[in-house]
Protein backbone atom coordinates (compact mmCIF):
# COMPACT_ATOMS: atom_id res chain seq x y z
CA UNK A 1 0.00 0.00 0.00
CA UNK A 2 1.03 3.83 -0.86
CA UNK A 3 0.43 6.77 1.15
CA UNK A 4 1.02 10.31 -0.09
CA UNK A 5 0.68 13.43 1.58
CA UNK A 6 1.93 17.03 1.08
CA UNK A 7 2.25 20.33 3.81
CA UNK A 8 2.64 23.67 4.10
CA UNK A 9 4.45 26.05 6.00
CA UNK A 10 5.25 29.96 6.57
CA UNK A 11 6.93 32.36 8.49
CA UNK A 12 8.13 35.72 8.56
CA UNK A 13 11.39 37.23 8.24
CA UNK A 14 12.94 38.66 11.01
CA UNK A 15 16.32 40.87 11.99
CA UNK A 16 18.36 39.10 14.80
CA UNK A 17 17.57 35.39 13.60
CA UNK A 18 19.88 32.91 11.84
CA UNK A 19 18.16 31.72 8.62
CA UNK A 20 17.54 27.96 8.90
CA UNK A 21 16.06 25.92 5.38
CA UNK A 22 16.01 22.27 5.08
CA UNK A 23 18.42 21.71 8.23
CA UNK A 24 21.33 24.11 6.23
CA UNK A 25 22.02 27.35 7.93
CA UNK A 26 21.68 29.70 4.98
CA UNK A 27 23.63 33.55 5.06
CA UNK A 28 21.19 36.09 5.36
CA UNK A 29 20.31 39.52 6.78
CA UNK A 30 17.26 38.04 7.87
CA UNK A 31 16.05 34.71 9.71
CA UNK A 32 12.76 32.86 10.24
CA UNK A 33 10.74 33.92 13.22
CA UNK A 34 8.86 31.05 14.68
CA UNK A 35 9.25 29.43 18.04
CA UNK A 36 11.41 26.78 16.83
CA UNK A 37 14.60 27.60 14.38
CA UNK A 38 11.41 28.31 12.18
CA UNK A 39 12.76 25.98 9.63
CA UNK A 40 9.90 26.23 7.03
CA UNK A 41 10.89 23.45 4.85
CA UNK A 42 11.48 21.04 7.70
CA UNK A 43 8.23 21.95 8.97
CA UNK A 44 6.00 21.74 5.66
CA UNK A 45 7.71 17.86 4.77
CA UNK A 46 6.77 17.03 8.36
CA UNK A 47 3.26 17.74 7.81
CA UNK A 48 3.31 15.89 4.15
CA UNK A 49 5.15 12.76 6.05
CA UNK A 50 2.61 13.34 9.13
CA UNK A 51 -0.59 13.49 6.27
CA UNK A 52 0.00 10.49 4.46
CA UNK A 53 -1.17 8.37 7.50
CA UNK A 54 -3.31 11.28 9.01
CA UNK A 55 -1.50 11.66 11.94
CA UNK A 56 -2.55 15.52 12.35
CA UNK A 57 0.34 18.14 11.62
CA UNK A 58 3.37 19.22 12.61
CA UNK A 59 1.37 21.57 15.80
CA UNK A 60 -0.45 19.04 17.19
CA UNK A 61 2.98 16.57 18.10
CA UNK A 62 5.39 19.59 18.74
CA UNK A 63 3.10 22.48 20.16
CA UNK A 64 4.59 26.07 20.22
CA UNK A 65 3.14 26.10 23.85
CA UNK A 66 5.50 23.64 24.93
CA UNK A 67 9.04 25.19 25.88
CA UNK A 68 10.83 21.78 25.24
CA UNK A 69 10.78 23.16 21.33
CA UNK A 70 11.64 26.50 22.13
CA UNK A 71 14.53 27.29 19.70
CA UNK A 72 14.95 23.39 18.71
CA UNK A 73 16.22 22.21 15.44
CA UNK A 74 13.53 21.27 13.19
CA UNK A 75 15.47 18.59 11.92
CA UNK A 76 15.06 16.46 15.52
CA UNK A 77 11.26 17.03 15.20
CA UNK A 78 11.98 15.40 11.16
CA UNK A 79 13.67 12.69 12.63
CA UNK A 80 10.89 11.83 15.43
CA UNK A 81 8.12 11.70 12.69
CA UNK A 82 10.58 9.46 10.49
CA UNK A 83 10.45 7.05 13.74
CA UNK A 84 6.52 7.70 13.97
CA UNK A 85 6.13 6.51 10.29
CA UNK A 86 8.16 3.63 10.22
CA UNK A 87 7.15 2.58 13.74
CA UNK A 88 3.41 2.09 11.85
CA UNK A 89 4.87 -0.15 9.21
CA UNK A 90 5.53 2.79 6.32
CA UNK A 91 8.50 3.77 5.07
CA UNK A 92 9.54 7.18 2.61
CA UNK A 93 10.01 5.91 -0.98
CA UNK A 94 10.54 10.16 -1.88
CA UNK A 95 9.76 13.68 -1.09
CA UNK A 96 9.99 16.89 -2.67
CA UNK A 97 10.18 20.19 -1.36
CA UNK A 98 10.23 23.82 -2.42
CA UNK A 99 10.98 26.43 -1.26
CA UNK A 100 9.37 30.02 -1.87
CA UNK A 101 11.86 32.89 -1.64
CA UNK A 102 12.64 36.34 -3.12
CA UNK A 103 16.12 36.11 -1.41
CA UNK A 104 18.60 34.75 -0.65
CA UNK A 105 19.43 33.16 -3.78
CA UNK A 106 19.31 29.45 -2.51
CA UNK A 107 20.46 26.90 -5.60
CA UNK A 108 24.23 27.21 -3.99
CA UNK A 109 22.77 25.51 -0.72
CA UNK A 110 20.12 22.71 -2.25
CA UNK A 111 22.64 20.06 -2.69
CA UNK A 112 23.87 20.58 1.51
CA UNK A 113 20.02 20.55 1.81
CA UNK A 114 19.43 17.70 0.07
CA UNK A 115 21.84 16.07 1.60
CA UNK A 116 20.87 17.13 5.36
CA UNK A 117 17.25 15.97 4.88
CA UNK A 118 18.38 12.37 3.39
CA UNK A 119 20.93 11.80 6.27
CA UNK A 120 17.90 13.30 8.80
CA UNK A 121 15.23 10.52 7.27
CA UNK A 122 17.18 7.55 6.52
CA UNK A 123 17.19 7.88 2.71
CA UNK A 124 19.39 7.75 0.00
CA UNK A 125 20.05 11.79 -1.85
CA UNK A 126 18.57 10.56 -4.71
CA UNK A 127 15.07 9.99 -3.00
CA UNK A 128 15.08 13.78 -1.74
CA UNK A 129 14.46 16.69 -3.59
CA UNK A 130 14.67 20.40 -2.67
CA UNK A 131 13.68 23.01 -5.10
CA UNK A 132 13.74 26.83 -4.77
CA UNK A 133 11.65 29.66 -6.33
CA UNK A 134 11.17 33.05 -6.32
CA UNK A 135 7.42 34.58 -6.68
CA UNK A 136 8.94 37.37 -9.29
CA UNK A 137 7.92 39.91 -6.78
CA UNK A 138 4.90 39.23 -5.87
CA UNK A 139 3.02 38.43 -2.24
CA UNK A 140 5.18 38.26 0.95
CA UNK A 141 7.92 36.22 -0.25
CA UNK A 142 8.33 38.81 -3.40
CA UNK A 143 8.22 41.57 -1.10
CA UNK A 144 10.85 39.68 1.31
CA UNK A 145 8.41 39.70 4.29
CA UNK A 146 8.47 35.90 4.70
CA UNK A 147 10.04 32.57 3.23
CA UNK A 148 7.20 29.42 2.32
CA UNK A 149 7.63 26.26 1.71
CA UNK A 150 5.35 23.00 0.24
CA UNK A 151 6.27 19.64 0.08
CA UNK A 152 4.53 16.08 -0.97
CA UNK A 153 5.85 12.77 0.43
CA UNK A 154 4.99 9.15 -1.00
CA UNK A 155 5.19 6.42 1.71
CA UNK A 156 4.93 2.57 1.06
CA UNK A 157 4.09 0.17 3.48
CA UNK A 158 7.39 -1.87 4.73
CA UNK A 159 5.03 -4.89 6.09
CA UNK A 160 3.77 -7.50 3.80
CA UNK A 161 0.76 -7.24 2.26
CA UNK A 162 -1.85 -10.01 3.57
CA UNK A 163 -4.13 -11.82 0.82
CA UNK A 164 -7.82 -12.45 0.89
Amino acid sequence: MIRIGQGYDVHRLKEGRELWLCGVKVPHTLGLDGHSDADVAVHALCDALLGALALGDIGRHFPDSDPAYRGIDSTLLLGHVCRLIRERGYEPVNVDVTIMAQRPKLAPHIPAMRRRLAETMGLAADRVSVKATTTEGLGFEGEERGISASAVALLESSRPCSTI
